[in-house]
């Protein structure tokens, strides 16, 4: 088997439901020992309480999010739970937790107890609004980090509804932050020895998306609003009407916009003063959709996009999630497989989102059950028979 790139390196997994989970997931697919520490009983929420029920106890959402892991059921409200947080932290290179600012320290696992008994983790906590600030304190998930952040008032159509983007963009945003600076500390620490404490948050994730919507204000004074399918720094890129339906097309740049007329027969609109420039296009933007789309109605989508893409103008179909997927594209990039699982079976799960020339991510592991790993894991730090018994007996691992 392939050695991959962070083989050898030990995670413990102290989250739930999307964002850490999932940062954990991305190590784990790059060979990480990720050690996902959950409450006895009831395990991560997603387990049971989100998502497409299985077969099994575990919903397909967190099947999703999971692979790679091993799986250890601690009471962390116990003494005897948190001492072997404590032991396990003793050895482990990066420990990534979601709880509630202060949770973890209010538990006697915080950083700066951790990083007393070793000193080279990398600790990173995932928040709604961060560690600092007069929000700090706010239960914070990705539709708040949306609302609150900006994101969603320039979501949606011009005095419209408020709508959050289709996918959790914060969540996810926020584990990708989280594990480009976890990895930057991890590789700070192979070098000096010394780990640091990673403060990510769903909030300032969300905020950092927006790079033309908060530029565009800071460059006008006027605050952006939602623009639907189109785009505020070029036109025409959006979505077009046409005799079946919609699908999406872009000639952003002039060269483009000559082509695109000429192609549609509507070298009228060259020398129309409303279009003869991309600010002049942008400012006349609803103009531009009704003369554009009255060619386009003429035709279905097939033959616009077939036709544009013929002739170097970027334009594509609006899929649904079963077309996407179901995609001869989507089939060459590998973005669904299936794992086996010990209860489900076949598992359908998404691909891996970047690819590997030379150390191509593998799945190792099925998603854990709970408490799979428990014995095994603590073997490793030299928890016997014996000892387990007594752990057992003091709560460790629930009731």
């Amino acid at each position: 088997m392939t050695r991959l790139p962070l083989e050898g390196v030990r995670v413990l997994d102290i989250s739930q439901v999307m964002a850490g989970p999932y940062a954990c997931m991305l190590l784990g697919d790059l060979g990480a020992d990720v050690i996902k520490i959950e409450p006895p009983g009831t395990g991560d929420q997603t387990r049971g309480s989100m998502g497409f029920k299985m077969k099994g106890p575990d919903s397909l959402g967190f099947l999703n999010m999971n692979r790679n892991k091993r799986s250890i059921a601690l009471d962390l409200k116990t003494e005897a739970g948190k001492a072997l947080v404590l032991r396990l932290a003793k050895d482990a290179d990066i420990l990534i937790e979601n709880y509630r600012p202060g949770a973890m320290r209010r538990l006697g696992l915080g950083y700066d107890v951790l990083k007393e008994i070793n000193p080279r983790l990398v600790y990173t906590s995932i928040s709604g609004f961060g560690q600092t600030g007069p929000w700090a304190d706010r239960p914070g998930f990705d539709l708040m980090a949306q609302a609150m952040s900006g994101v969603m008032s320039v979501t949606g159509y011009p005095d419209s509804p408020p709508v959050k983007a289709g996918v959790p963009v914060a969540d996810i945003g926020c584990a990708l932050f989280a594990i480009y600076a976890t990895l930057a500390a991890y590789i700070g620490a192979r070098n000096t020895g010394h780990g640091q404490y990673v403060d990510a948050a769903l909030f300032d994730s969300a905020m950092a998306f927006s790079v033309w919507d908060i530029c565009d204000y800071w460059g006008t004074g006027k605050p952006p609003e939602p623009l639907g399918t189109a785009n505020k720094m070029t036109a025409p890129y959006q979505a077009m009407a046409c005799s079946d339906g919609y699908f999406v097309m872009g000639a952003n740049n002039q060269k483009l916009w000559v082509q695109l007329c000429t192609l549609m027969q509507r070298e009228d609109l060259l020398h129309d003063p409303r279009f003869s420039t991309i600010s002049l296009r942008l400012a006349n933007r609803a103009a531009l959709q009704e003369e554009l789309e009255a060619t386009f109605l003429e035709h279905p989508k097939d033959y616009w996009v077939e036709t544009l893409l013929a002739n170097g103008i970027p334009a594509g179909p609006i899929l649904s999630y079963p077309e996407a997927f179901g995609s001869e594209h989507a089939a060459a990039r590998k973005m669904r497989m299936e794992i086996d699982h010990p209860i489900e079976g076949k598992v359908p799960n998404i691909g891996f989102a970047v690819k590997l020339s030379g150390t191509p991510q593998q799945v190792r592991r099925h998603p854990p059950l709970l408490g799979e790993h428990t014995a095994e894991v603590l073997a490793e730090i030299g928890i016997g028979e014996q000892e387990l018994q007594r752990l057992r007996e003091q709560g460790a691992f629930g009731a």
